[in-house]
């Protein structure tokens, strides 16, 4: 089907098909593709471990796909965009509009530039450029907002929070629909912190990060989540305007802002409001960003307090908790 699809679409060509994990990683070398579709699940290598491979070998945009929303094979799926892959999708049916969307997502994840992963040496990036106040009002809570990439930046920030982390963490992630419960049982193995999916009515805990759910809007009200089903904004639902502008008003000066990774630019406008209250905004730096879109635009309209690189945002977070109050 993948391989009708693009010899069909105008500007794709298809370099080669590979019948297993091990041919892909043989082909990612030999025909250095401009993107590469791949399964979760594939013979003798596994999208996790290809995905290690290439990105080490032969960095190359990465689409992971799913037949299966089962938290197995979500983990597998997320755990390959944290070893570089770009993004895990839904399979599409035959259906024309999920096909179009499909289409749509891998000519724009071709363009994005991808750097070699695995064996590479790492060291804490020191390019941060903190403009924050040294003594402010603590924040209360955080809302964090992001797209492509997402997956494994929240969970690059998340492993930095102690369970005791003084505040709650609501989230929006650009997912496709019926992933979110993996990513939530993903990012719970693997952190300190609490992670669920937002029910409407929980109370807002210290310590907690909540996950929009799919196809509704999060915000919070009175220190309790509050879901809706209004119209999407800007295309999403949910959306990262929605949530950052409930947060702006329930919180004013003690909310802060996080704008990760993602293409677009959801999430600005609600940046507009945390800053009318008071509140403070984190971007994520271009260096650090698989794709540096949303963050990119709040930070050339003048919206960002803090530009700083995925590893330092986890102990920024940390510092903005626990400032003296004013």
């Amino acid at each position: 089907m993948f391989v009708d699809l693009f010899k069909n679409a105008q500007g794709f060509s298809v370099a080669g098909e590979a019948q297993n994990g091990a041919e892909a990683i043989e082909q990612a070398i030999a025909l250095a593709p401009d993107l590469i579709v791949m399964d979760v699940h594939m013979p003798i290598v596994d999208g996790l471990d290809a995905t290690k491979e290439i990105m080490r070998q032969a960095p190359t945009p990465i689409l992971m796909v799913s037949a299966s929303s089962n938290v197995a094979d979500v983990s597998l799926g997320l755990s390959a965009t944290q070893a570089g892959a770009l993004m895990l999708l839904e399979k599409p049916t035959r259906d024309r509009d999920e096909l179009g969307s499909f289409l749509s997502m891998a000519r724009a994840m071709s363009e994005v530039k991808v750097v070699r992963r695995w064996g590479r040496a790492t060291g804490l990036p020191v390019n941060a450029i903190p403009i924050l106040p040294a003594v402010a009002r603590p924040a209360r809570v955080i809302a964090i907002g992001t797209s492509t990439g997402g997956p494994a930046a929240l969970h690059r920030i998340l492993i930095d929070l102690p369970r005791d982390f003084p505040a709650p963490i609501v989230v929006v992630q650009h997912m496709a629909r019926g992933f979110i419960d993996g990513l939530a049982r993903w990012l719970s193995a693997n952190v300190a912190v609490k992670v669920v999916v937002a029910a409407d009515g929980d109370p807002l805990l210290p310590g907690t990060v909540y996950l929009g759910p799919d196809n509704q809007h999060v915000g919070v009200v009175d220190g309790r989540i509050a879901l809706n089903n209004s119209a999407p904004q800007n295309g999403f639902r949910p959306s990262i305007d929605h949530l950052f502008d409930s947060c702006a008003r329930a919180y004013g000066p003690s909310a802060v802002a996080v704008i990760l990774t993602g293409m677009g630019q959801d999430g600005v406008e609600g940046l507009q409001t945390i800053k009318a209250r008071g509140g403070r905004v984190l971007a994520q730096d271009e260096e650090s960003s698989v794709v540096f879109g949303m963050a990119n635009v709040a930070i050339e309209r003048g919206l960002v307090d803090e530009i700083s690189p995925l590893d330092l945002i986890g102990r920024r977070l940390k510092d903005l908790v626990e400032l003296v109050p004013e």
